[in-house]
């Protein structure tokens, strides 16, 4: 869990760091406006109504209370803007942060344990967690330095006009940050169980969306509908019960300070009735201990409004701080269309699983060959390729190109020699043109067009209205699965790498669609060394080699093709 001022904050936040300084400093300018103000209306009343003085003898200090008020104004008119500003700059900021290091992270995390849950955390972290750093920039933070500075100053005033009223504030103070460490440690437990409810609520249910045509055939979507409203109602009960527990602590607190400032007023009270003060002293006293203790108050208060901010970013904090895997840094990849692939010994583990996905396989894609990989569901091939781009790290094993270690390569050249056709390729809510063109954003229209005849998406481009120009929906919503597998050998076709990876890109078409995308695959393979992974006996014939991974074992079996 984050501090009240976490240095974390400070270093991945650079608008923090000015923030915090322009705070302080109107933090100072308040309590000495707040001393200023009381003072002024102590002189005023005193010389009003003891003193009997005239409207022209208080003009001046009337004059000054205006411009002590229209000064607090001001102050607070900074401070909220300060805070709006420097909320939006450092969610900007940690949201980017985020991003980045999620994008280097995101291929490891999650696997073999679903994607889903991972990608939601993320997704609510991104989105309403950061945003919730509103209520600790805009309420929390400013109160908090005003708690540490207005009752210090306020107390070392009180000290010289009245040291029994000083003694009783110095005394009861103490007692507010005490109930807030107290009601604060028990609203932090119910602020982490809240956002881990979120997390897993928004999981769950972007499982069953995506799932939800399974569920319907199979008949479960109601009782998967079922299973989110129970999620709903415990994130609902966890929420009334933080909001229960912040209402109760404002009511002890603001109890406490009214306490505390009653005895003042009493010691006051009795000391002005035996002369012991002035008029004017006791009223300024009077008026400056409800300040002391105001400041406390309202960081009470405000903490609950950045509880899930603070528990947000502490979820944040913990990604950015996971480790990168270990990257090489070579820039001069070996060409794979002239070097052979190799790969020896490779294991590769997921965390949280009992078995190794990959254990112990070696094999070698010759240059310029078509090598297929085969075998039954969940015996790695998958796993293979993720390791060949880098998403997954071995737990042994090596993979050469042209005699050249991968890890000693850098990710992103490596990757630039690949092109990767995935068993479900992600569309991008953007137009037709802008997803073909994401590995080569560069690339000049005729190439975009000759990629399109070639992947077969001719017919398709001509069918819709805009053509290229059509923005598709979000995950390629509109298209059909044969679409979308052709729109992803359309970027492979546009990449030009000497590599080709092919992820089962027939799975889940009808026989039509997958002698189109067969087609296809057989013209982008050419003049490329291509490892394919495969089930389908018309995709496998495809290959000069079959290499079979045989579950459990992970054991590789090679078969050549007669």
């Amino acid at each position: 869990m984050v501090k009240p001022l976490d240095p974390r904050l400070l270093r991945y936040a650079r608008a923090s760091r000015t923030y915090l300084v322009v705070t302080v400093v109107l933090g100072v300018g308040t309590a000495l406006l707040v001393i200023g103000q009381a003072w002024l209306i102590a002189k005023l009343v005193d010389g009003a109504f003891i003193q009997h003085q005239s409207l022209v003898q208080l003009r001046t200090p009337m004059v000054a209370l205006l411009a002590v008020l229209l000064g607090r104004a001001s102050v607070a008119w900074l401070t909220e803007s300060a805070a709006q500003r420097a909320s939006a700059y450092t969610k900007s900021e940690l949201r980017g942060q985020l991003l980045a290091h999620a994008v280097q992270l995101a291929p490891t995390a999650g696997q073999g344990a679903g994607q889903g849950a991972g990608t939601a955390e993320l997704v609510t972290l991104a989105t309403r967690g950061i945003d919730a750093l509103d209520g600790y920039f805009s309420r929390y933070l400013p109160q908090l330095v005003l708690a540490l500075l207005v009752p210090v100053t306020v107390l070392g005033v009180v000290l010289d006009q009245d040291w029994v009223a000083a003694l009783i504030i110095g005394v009861t103070l103490p007692l507010i940050p005490v109930f807030m460490i107290v009601i604060g440690m028990a609203t932090r437990r119910r602020t982490v169980r809240e956002l881990a409810t979120l997390q897993a609520l928004a999981g769950h249910f972007l499982d069953a969306v995506a799932g939800l045509p399974t569920l319907k055939v199979f008949g479960r979507a109601k009782a998967q509908a079922t299973a989110i409203r129970a999620a709903t109602d415990a994130y609902r009960r966890s929420t009334m019960a933080t909001l229960r527990l912040a209402f109760a602590s404002s009511l002890a607190l603001e109890l406490l300070a009214t306490l505390s400032v009653a005895l003042v007023a009493v010691s006051v009270g009795l000391r002005l009735l035996g002369s012991e003060l002035t008029f004017r002293s006791a009223l300024f006293v009077l008026l400056l201990a409800p300040e002391a203790y105001l400041p406390l108050r309202q960081v009470g208060a405000s903490f609950h409004a950045s509880a899930e901010g603070l528990a947000a970013v502490a979820r944040v904090f913990a990604v950015l701080e996971t480790p990168l895997p270990p990257a090489g840094q070579r820039l001069d990849v070996p060409g794979p269309a002239t070097s052979e692939l190799r790969i020896e010994g490779l294991t590769v583990a997921y965390p949280g699983r009992g078995e190794p996905a990959l254990s112990n396989v070696s094999l070698t894609v010759r240059r310029g060959e078509i090598l297929a990989l085969t075998g039954p569901s969940g015996c790695g091939k998958s796993t293979l390729v993720a390791a060949l781009l880098g998403f997954v790290q071995p737990e042994s094993g090596s993979m050469y190109v042209g005699g050249v270690d991968l890890a000693e390569l850098d990710p992103a050249t490596w990757r630039s020699v690949i092109a990767w056709v995935p068993q479900r390729p992600y569309l991008f809510a953007a137009t037709l043109e802008e997803n073909i063109r994401l590995g080569r954003p560069e690339a000049l229209a005729p190439a975009v067009d000759a990629a399109v005849a070639a992947a077969g998406l001719t017919a398709l481009v001509g069918r819709l209205s805009l053509g290229l120009a059509t923005v598709l929906g979000d995950g390629g919503a509109g298209l059909s699965a044969g679409e979308r597998q052709r729109v992803a050998l359309a970027r492979a076709f546009l990449r030009d790498a000497p590599l080709l990876l092919l992820d089962e890109p027939t799975a889940s078409l009808d026989g039509a669609t997958e002698a189109e995308v067969i087609e296809a695959v057989r013209r982008l393979a050419r003049g490329r060394t291509v490892l394919l992974v495969a089930h389908r006996p018309a995709l496998v014939a495809l290959a000069d080699r079959v290499i079979e991974l045989a579950a459990p074992a992970q054991s590789a079996l090679e078969v050549v093709p007669g």
